[in-house]
């Protein structure tokens, strides 16, 4: 029999490399794309374009839309201003609970469909200061998913996979390569546009990246 994984996919460059390792250790792959209110659609619409790069059969988006209407983040409040620059501590860019709720509605898919792993693409080296992109954060989700559902308590666990935890994005980036993984179809930037800005946090890491590994990042950017 086949063995399945659920994908949290982004459209980003993490959770792409995601697929790509899933794929490569055998797994049939179930992306789940959430639509949390983001300032712009491109995610979602990037992470449609993966999962037809992949051949999925079943790739579902959920809307996740009332954390907009909760706001608490420079990515759900357009009153919020994107950050350039580097901050201290948990920067604005921190979505409340994210992970824990795509990882708790990730998994539920996963019980329902019989997947035994789920994948994401979190990271403790090179991130934003993110609570929820620590190990010990992904320890206790996976032993409370395992706690919580049919699937754990009948001794048919399923796995929270983070693949790129330890590796920085000049590692991730070679994996995905070595991988095939289609990075000219993803996006990084925080404001949505068809251009990447290349000045906020997270497309500065994404091109630091990409240089480290000696490769030029397929998708445009404005500077």
């Amino acid at each position: 029999m086949s063995k399945k994984a659920v994908i949290v996919l982004s459209g980003g460059l993490d959770s792409t490399t995601c697929m790509g390792i899933a794929k490569g250790e055998g797994y049939d792959l179930y992306p789940i794309t959430f639509h949390y209110g983001q300032r712009h659609n491109r995610e979602v619409e990037q992470a449609i374009e993966v999962g037809k790069f992949y051949n999925v059969e079943d790739h579902r988006i959920v809307d996740l839309t009332f954390l907009k209407d909760i706001g608490g983040s420079a990515l759900t409040d357009e009153k919020v201003e994107v950050p350039t620059e580097a901050e201290e501590g948990i920067p604005v860019t921190y979505v409340p609970a994210r992970n824990m709720i795509f990882l708790s509605l990730a998994s539920a898919y996963a019980e329902v469909i019989g997947a035994t792993a789920v994948y994401t693409g979190v990271s403790a080296v090179d991130f934003s200061g993110y609570p929820d992109c620590r190990p010990e954060f992904i320890k206790s989700m996976e032993e409370t998913i395992n706690l919580a559902t049919k699937a754990g308590v009948t001794g048919k666990n399923i796995s929270v996979e983070t693949p790129l935890i330890h590796l920085s994005k000049k590692e991730t980036i070679e994996k995905g390569l070595s991988l095939d993984v289609p990075y000219e179809l993803t996006t990084s930037c925080y404001n949505g546009k068809e251009t990447a800005c290349g000045k906020c946090d997270s497309c500065v890491l994404r091109l630091k990246g990409f240089k480290e590994a000696g490769s030029a990042d397929p998708i445009p950017y404005e500077v």
